[in-house]
């Protein structure tokens, strides 16, 4: 019997199930910054308006910069990556995703990069949401400031030598904190998961 391998296979793209490929998608709801979307059967939520992201890898010296800040939809306080939003207002609609991960890695951190490398588009979690982020590699970094972002945010930043990564999400996670799970491939590449 010939079957088809996984990478021509119409189902291996659509995980089994392809009625809901030609569905229209059909906007259920639509806030400032958020669209609910159902597509067939399939509901999910996305960026309004075009609106993308930036997410900044600042891997330096043995050490990563992440960012702890309170997100209202976990009522918790998160370990993140560096990240902003591109083309969230009308400055910024034709803003290049370097750019705008520069402006955020300044304004959230601190730091200032030297060279910003475009590392390529991700999918934070394709079953529920249709939002991509371009990931941003930031080489060459120099504290030019406090960061903890503009106003209203309260970010503090964390230093983290890449060695002692594990015990530092294990200790906030103690303190309540969520974990983005993009940091997750950073405790994956250096041994700790």
């Amino acid at each position: 019997m010939n079957t088809p391998s996984p990478a021509h296979s119409t189902d291996a793209v659509y995980g089994g199930d392809t009625s809901e490929a030609g569905a229209a998608e059909e906007i259920v709801w639509q806030g400032k910054f958020i669209t609910a979307k159902r597509r067939g059967r399939w509901e999910y939520v996305g960026r309004a308006r075009n609106i993308r992201a930036a997410v900044i890898l600042a891997v330096e010296d043995g050490h990563v910069i992440l960012i702890e800040q309170y997100r209202v939809p976990m009522g918790r306080r998160c370990i993140e990556l560096p990240a902003g939003l591109i083309g969230d207002d009308a400055e910024s609609a034709d803003e290049n995703p370097l750019e705008a991960a520069g402006r955020e890695l300044e304004e959230e951190t601190g730091y200032r990069a030297a060279n910003l490398e475009d590392a390529g588009t991700f999918y934070s979690s394709p079953g529920m949401v249709s939002e991509s982020f371009t990931l941003v590699r930031a080489r060459g970094l120099e504290k030019v400031g406090a960061g903890g972002g503009v106003a209203g945010e309260d970010i503090t930043v964390h230093r983290v030598e890449l060695g002692s990564l594990g015990t530092f999400i294990d200790a906030a996670r103690e303190r309540g904190c969520g974990i983005d799970v993009r940091v997750m491939g950073l405790l994956l590449a250096h041994g700790h998961l």
